[in-house]
Order: structure tokens, then C-alpha cells, then sequence
């Protein structure tokens, strides 16, 4: 019997769609007569989704003994003994309960494939083994219910369900995923948009893989080694020697300039059987290679340009990093190195030759106005060889020429020493020219001897001829040499003025650029002393000012300040830009002072602000509740009026509630001049939730307004129990206040991974994103709004406690309108995990 076919839809997210995909595949096959049923779809309560089901034979579940209750697990019997031609399967990473036939779901489904049975089923990005540390960091949610991603690569046919970020968050806010009271909290958590575009991402580059391993099957079938360039797939060639770690990093930069771009390296070993590197080479390059997120192969070949070749074409390499050659000139002369071979053969593979610090032979330092040493050895080969050749052949031809075209003939000789070689050859040359002149073709030859006036004439002038075109083509050399100089030392200072900027340390990335620059060892910033070199402020890489035999070149920042570089004594010609540098650290430590002052200013005047803000509050929500009371116990006191017993009650209610607001006013006080000192010192204990939101509930103005959720019941935080519910009900309380009418504040608790983030919902008019954190300020209501009661600390007040807890407060929009407040503490350590959700 055939083993059946698996198709899964793959969801980017929950909530996607995934599950009606499924079920509109199904009813597609069932309108065109293939025999479907259901083995288990989980709809979640979802209407659609329910609906989706109109049509299709459902086959009954199995109930399975779990605990105290019975869970509805898939029937694996019913449906082989049914033997549809396709079965709906839903949730493939799904946990079986105990006592179950298989432990987990997709063990069930590998059971009904064997039996020839087509299975289509569903999973989400999340639910992938090798995902599931990576869905932890983006989301903050371990998932529990995970599938082995060999089982889902094996599949026949994998189809993404893909929505965007913002109409999914759409599709919560309308209740169709989760229930109403987990909407809240299910946007501003795992729902996020940037969790949710991670995810997106997560997925698609999964699924692009599995069509990578497609494709590659399809190329090798139909025998195609022609590159598709279908996304960046870069090879990195290694020989094992010491620059293989340049090459590995150099290629996986490439590799993920692209999105979905591979890291591919291959070793080729030759076919004779004997190691050409060390076995340590060859495991250090594949620790590299997968630290870098590549892949690394070993190979064999005779030839190893042709190996490495015929490699890139059955991967489908679009790019080929090989390393400049470490053999020497003369080597290179005789036989092409590897680089070479292969970039000859490459065809429309492109191929990047790195140069790296193992590269053959040193780079030699010219001197300004020098010509390169292949031009002065050029240069003196004519002066000398070229000048004898001449001669030879002027001197086999005699008889066809007289001395001016002699003459003419070894200045051009000379000119062109000039051009090639610079001023030294060509000044040897005229020389020996003008000694070869006299010798053979000035009467008497083959003696110094000069019989007429007129040729001592003609070589002197030949010699100053020479000698001054040679000095024309040096200057000109030289002037192209500083020309060049100053555009490397403008362009120098150009991308450092740019980079500084930019900066978020710019001393530090300063030096950095002067290390670089000036080949040094070290550099740092030092205050100056009488005696030299103070202490340093910034250092990079190592600057021994202690040790008096180094060599140290140093430049005047500031009246206090040294610019400091290890190493090599700079050039002369370097000097102006090592004063540049300095200058550029002068200008940074100046900006340094200046931001220091600045924000020195700016806590003046905030202070100054706070004070008068104080005096303001003081002098009116301090002075109200005094004023009440001083007339209630006045009127109380009065003889002359006699006073009922309702009007006795009310001015002394009048009182009593006037002295509340004053003893809170005052506690506010107190507290932030606490938090502002660091004199607040929390209790840490764990603590039950549950019975903190209880408490809170019961000391706010209108309990009955409150509905609280959490969704395990024995949930833990570490904190100060009484700090907790003094932050809890300033927020509820400012929450009832901004709720229109008498609509309900949702007060709710999760866990998200190490912490408890806990939420408190107002459907009031909310507070626009730039405004967000100046509700926090002390002495602030929102808008500035000189209403209500208080002097504006309850928010202060809060946050401030609640980072003395090791927490946070902050504040995020409602979905739909309104505000949420959300406190985040550490979750305890007796916290477990519970199925049930508690509302009240």
C-alpha cells in the first residue's frame, strides 16, 4: 500500500487564517468528488470557522481520562477504518493527553499516512523545534507544544498562510480570535506589531528554504548547472591556511547584505589522499562556519579550481570568495595561482579576490614624488642596458647616419628613462650617453678625446637637456604624489567630521579612526603635568606612557589635553593631520563640557519648575481641604446656631473627608520626596496576585466598577506587598476617573516570561504618544488641566515606587479607545503554570 500524501498549511501567527484554509481546501475537494472527512478540526468557538464545516463528515472523537476531567483526543482507529481518501487533521504540534495511543499528534497523522490515507493539517511558526528559542526572544512566550521540523519538511506540499501585521490586529480587535477579555491584552503583548512582522519574517524564510531544498532537487533531476541567481548564495573557498577566518567573515557580511542570503564554505582536498591541512584547520573553519550561520563542506579533487568550480555550480553559488595569492611574485609568474583558475573559469559567477594580512610579499611605503620600484628598475635597466644596446646598433650602422641624429637619437633614450624611471636614472643615463656619444662617434673615436669646439657644444647641451627634462617629469611626479596626499587627507578629515557625528562615543571612535589612519598600536587622550604625559581620559588599543623607550607621537588638543599616538614616529607630511585629529578631539571635549553644562541647566531649571509647581499646589489643593476643615469645626463650635443632628453629620463627614485628602496630598508629598532622595527602601516578599488585586479592589471609590482577569490563579510577584497596592489603586483610581459614565476598568494579570506584567484598562479619551511619558512628571496632570483634586504626583508617585521594586510602569494605548496602564515585576518563583483562567 502507498504511503499517503501530507500537505500543511503553515501559519505565520495565530489567528492567521490557517484553519479555514484548510477547511476551504477541503470543500473544494469534496464539490469535485473526493471522498473528505474531518478527523479533528479545533474551531476555538469561532463562528466562521464553524461554519466552514457545513458539508463535511465530521467523524467522532475519543474521550480520554485526564485527571478529573475528559478531554476529546483524535480517534487514529475511526478514521483508518473509515479509509477516506483525504482526512482534516488540525494543530500537528499538538500534546496528546495521557493515556492517549500516541504521545503526540503528528505521530497519529505519520500512523494514518502509512495506512495510505492523505493528510492535510496546520502549524504555526511558533510551534517549530528549531524556531522555538528564537519565538521566545521576539515574543517573550516559551512555546510548550512543539514539532520536529523534519516531520513538517517532510511533507509533500507546504503552503504559507500569511497576513499582515495590521490587518490581523484588526481581525483581534473585532473579537474573532480570542474571546473579548483577552483582547487587551493579547494586542499589547504577544500581538504586537513588531512581534507579529518578526514572525512574518520567521516564516516566509522557512518556507524559502524548503523551496531552496525543492529547487535543488529540481536542478540535479533535470541535470541544470547554470546558475539561478534566485537569491545570494555566497561560497567561500578555503585553502586552511591562517586568512580563512578573513575569508568566512568577509563572505557571511556579503551573505547577509540580501535577504535569505547562504554561507557556504568548501575545503578541497586533493584526491591523492594526503591532508594538505591539519585536521585542527579544518575544525576550526566549520566552529567559524556555523557560528556564522553557514554550512561547510569537505571535497576532493585533483584539480582545485575545477573542484571548487563544478562545486559552485551544483549549489548554485552566485558568488565565489577565494583569497589573494600567498605565493611569491616569481611563483606567480610562472603558473596562475587558484584566484586566478578560478576567476578564469567562473563564467556568470561572479568571483571577489580578498586581499588579507598573510597576502605575499609586504606592502613597501614610497616616499613622496617616487615613481614605484617597477618604474625605477625600468628606469635604470634603460639607462644602462638600453644605452649599450644603442650604441651597438648605431655602431653596425655607421655608415647610414652622422652625430646629430646620434645625438637625437640617445636624448630620446634619455627622455624616455625620465618618463619611466624618474630623475636619478635618467641623469645616470645622460651620462653615460653623452661617454658613449664621445667614445664612438665623436672624432677621434673610441678616445675622450674632442677635436672640434662644436661637439664639446652638443653633448653639453645634450646633458642639460636631459637633466632638465628629467627634473620636469620628477617634479611632475611629486606634485601628482601630494595632489594625491591631500585628496586622501581631505577625504580623512571629511568622513571623520561625518563618522563623529554620527558617534554615540566620539572620542572613543576618534581614536579609533587615528589608530587606523596612522597604522599606531595605540592612542589615547592624556590631561598634560609639569612633568609630561598626565593620565589618560580615553584609550584605544595599548599606549605605554609609563614606559620612557617608546616611541610616542604627540600633538596639543587643548591647554589641557594631549593627543597621543604609539608606534612608528609619523612623517613629516603627516604631521598637519595629526594636528587635525587633535583638533577634531579638541572640538570634542569642548561639546562634552558643553552638554554637561547644558544639562546641569537643565536640572536648575526643572528644579526651579518643581519648586514652583510645589508653591502652586500648596497654595491651592493644600489650602481647599484646610479651608473645609476650619469651617466645618467652626460651625461646629458656633453657640449662636443651633444645629440638627443631619448637619452635625454632615459638616463633620465634610471634615473627615477633607482631612483624607489632605493626609493623601501629604503622603504624595512625602513619597516623591522619598523616591527623589532614594531613601525609599521596599520589603521584597513573594506575593499571591490574586490576593493584591483583591485588596486593591477593596480600598478604591467604586469597587463595583472593577473587573479583574488573570489567567492562573496562583501567580506570584516579588515585591512589597503595600507599595504594590498603593501603586494598583493610584492607577485604578486615575482610571475610574478619565472612564466616561460608569463604564467598567479591566484590571488584568499574565505572565510573560520572567515577569508579571499587569494591566489596567480605561476606555476614556487616552493620551496622544508624544504626551505619554509627561504624565509621569511630578506636580503634572494631563493637559495641565487645573481640575480635580491632588497636585498631580499619583503617577509620579507610582512609577517611581515601582522602580524601587526592580519593575516598571509605562503607559500604551487602548485598542479601540483609552489609556492602559501597564506594571511589569518580577515574577516569584513559586508561580506555576494552571489551565484554567479565573474572571471576576
Amino acid at each position: 500500500m502507498a504511503r499517503g500524501r501530507l500537505r500543511i498549511y503553515l501559519g505565520a501567527a495565530p489567528g492567521v487564517g490557517k484553519t479555514v484554509a484548510m477547511l476551504s481546501e477541503a470543500q473544494r475537494r469534496r464539490e469535485r468528488g473526493t471522498d473528505v472527512v474531518v478527523g479533528l478540526v479545533e474551531t476555538h468557538g469561532r463562528a466562521y470557522t464553524a461554519g466552514m464545516l457545513d458539508g463535511l463528515e465530521v467523524l467522532p472523537r475519543i474521550a480520554v481520562q485526564h485527571g478529573d476531567r475528559l478531554l476529546q483526543e483524535l480517534d487514529v482507529d475511526a478514521v483508518i477504518r473509515r479509509h477516506p481518501e483525504v482526512a482534516l487533521v488540525d494543530e500537528l504540534a499538538h500534546t496528546n493527553a495521557a493515556g492517549s495511543s500516541h504521545a503526540r499528534r503528528w505521530e497519529d497523522i505519520d500512523r494514518i499516512l502509512d495506512a495510505g490515507i492523505d493528510v492535510v493539517s496546520t502549524v504555526n511558526v511558533q510551534h517549530l523545534e528549531s524556531l522555538n528559542d528564537v519565538v521566545r526572544e521576539i515574543t517573550g512566550q516559551r512555546q510548550r507544544e512543539t514539532v520536529p521540523d523534519e516531520v513538517v519538511r517532510a511533507a509533500d506540499q507546504i503552503e504559507l498562510v500569511d497576513m499582515s501585521p495590521e490587518a490581523l490586529r484588526r481581525r483581534l480587535a473585532h473579537g474573532n480570535v480570542y474571546p473579548v477579555e483577552r483582547v487587551d491584552a493579547a494586542l499589547s503583548n504577544y500581538f504586537r506589531p513588531g512581534n507579529l512582522s518578526a514572525l512574518r519574517e520567521l516564516a516566509l524564510l522557512w518556507v524559502a528554504d524548503r523551496v531552496d531544498e525543492a529547487l535543488t532537487r529540481y536542478r540535479h533531476d533535470q541535470d541544470i548547472d547554470r546558475t539561478w541567481a534566485t537569491r545570494e548564495r555566497v561560497l567561500v573557498a578555503l585553502t586552511g591556511g591562517p586568512e580563512q577566518d578573513v575569508l568566512l567573515r568577509r563572505g557571511a557580511r556579503i551573505a547577509a547584505r540580501g535577504a535569505g542570503g547562504r554561507l557556504i564554505a568548501v575545503k578541497v582536498v586533493p584526491d591523492s589522499g594526503l591532508r594538505d591541512v591539519s585536521d585542527a584547520a579544518v575544525t576550526s573553519a566549520r566552529t567559524l562556519t556555523r557560528e556564522l550561520g553557514g554550512e561547510m563542506h569537505v571535497v576532493t579533487g585533483s584539480d582545485i579550481p575545477s573542484a571548487i568550480l563544478d562545486f559552485a555550480r551544483s549549489v548554485n553559488a552566485t558568488q565565489i570568495v577565494v583569497g589573494a595569492s600567498r605565493r611569491h611574485r616569481w611563483q606567480a609568474m610562472l603558473t596562475p595561482g587558484v584566484g586566478e583558475q578560478v576567476v578564469a573559469g567562473s563564467g556568470d559567477i561572479d568571483v571577489l579576490m580578498v586581499t588579507h594580512p598573510y597576502t605575499s610579499g609586504r606592502v613597501r611605503r614610497r616616499a613622496p614624488g617616487s615613481v614605484g620600484l617597477s618604474r625605477t628598475v625600468g628606469g635604470w635597466l634603460l639607462a644602462t642596458a638600453g644605452v649599450v644596446l644603442l650604441s651597438w646598433l648605431l655602431e653596425v650602422t655607421r655608415s647610414e647616419h652622422d652625430l646629430p641624429l646620434e645625438v637625437l637619437l640617445f636624448l630620446l633614450l634619455t627622455v624616455v628613462t625620465a618618463i619611466v624611471g624618474g630623475l636619478w636614472p635618467a641623469l645616470a643615463g645622460a651620462v653615460l650617453a653623452s661617454l658613449a656619444l664621445n667614445w664612438f662617434f665623436t672624432p677621434p673615436v673610441h678616445t675622450l678625446s674632442i677635436n672640434q669646439p662644436r661637439n664639446v657644444v652638443v653633448l653639453v647641451v645634450f646633458v642639460l637637456v636631459a637633466a632638465a627634462v628629467s627634473s620636469v617629469v620628477h617634479l611632475s611626479v611629486r606634485r601628482t604624489a601630494e595632489a594625491v596626499a591631500a585628496q586622501r587627507s581631505s577625504r580623512i578629515l571629511a568622513d571623520l567630521a561625518h563618522s563623529l557625528l554620527d558617534a554615540e562615543r566620539p572620542l572613543s571612535s576618534l581614536l579609533d579612526q587615528a589608530r587606523d589612519i596612522f597604522s599606531a598600536t595605540g592612542a589615547a587622550v592624556v590631561r598634560r603635568s609639569r612633568t609630561g604625559l598626565g593620565d589618560p581620559v580615553v584609550v584605544s588599543g595599548e599606549v605605554p606612557l609609563g614606559d620612557p623607550g617608546a616611541t610616542l607621537t604627540t600633538a596639543a588638543v587643548d591647554d589641557a589635553h594631549l593627543l597621543v599616538l604609539a608606534g612608528d614616529e609619523s612623517r613629516a607630511d603627516q604631521r598637519r593631520l595629526v594636528e587635525a585629529f587633535a583638533s577634531h578631539a579638541a572640538a570634542v571635549i569642548r561639546g562634552h563640557a558643553l552638554s554637561e553644562q547644558a544639562a546641569s541647566a537643565f536640572r536648575l531649571a526643572r528644579d526651579n519648575r518643581t519648586r514652583g509647581a510645589l508653591l502652586a499646589a500648596v497654595s491651592h489643593d493644600l489650602r481647599t481641604p484646610l479651608a473645609a476643615i476650619k469651617a466645618g469645626v467652626s460651625s461646629l463650635r458656633e453657640r449662636d446656631v443651633v444645629l440638627s443632628e443631619e448637619d452635625q453629620a454632615e459638616l463633620l463627614a465634610t471634615v473627615e473627608e477633607s482631612a483624607d485628602r489632605l493626609d493623601a496630598l501629604i503622603e504624595n508629598l512625602l513619597d516623591m520626596s522619598r523616591i527623589q532622595t532614594d531613601t525609599v527602601t521596599p520589603h521584597a516578599d513573594e506575593v499571591v496576585v490574586e490576593d493584591l488585586l483583591h485588596a486593591t479592589v477593596g480600598t478604591v471609590s467604586a469597587p463595583h466598577r472593577i473587573r479583574t482577569w488573570l489567567p492562573e490563579r496562583r501567580l506570584t510577584v516579588v515585591a512589597d506587598a503595600g507599595l504594590v497596592e498603593r501603586v494598583l489603586a493610584n492607577l485604578v483610581e486615575n482610571a475610574l476617573r478619565y472612564s466616561p459614565g460608569r463604564q467598567e476598568v479591566l484590571v488584568s494579570g499574565e505572565r510573560m516570561q520572567d515577569h508579571l506584567e499587569v494591566r489596567v484598562v480605561d476606555r476614556g479619551s487616552g493620551v496622544p504618544t508624544e504626551q505619554k511619558e509627561g504624565i509621569f512628571a511630578p506636580f503634572q496632570r494631563y493637559g495641565d488641566a487645573p481640575r480635580g483634586e491632588g497636585v498631580g504626583l499619583g503617577l509620579a508617585v507610582a512609577r517611581g515606587l515601582t522602580e524601587a521594586m526592580h519593575g516598571t510602569l509605562s503607559a500604551e494605548d487602548t485598542p479601540g479607545g483609552g489609556l492602559t496602564m501597564v506594571l511589569r515585576l518580577p515574577l516569584g518563583p513559586a508561580s506555576t503554570p494552571a489551565a484554567e483562567g479565573d474572571s471576576s
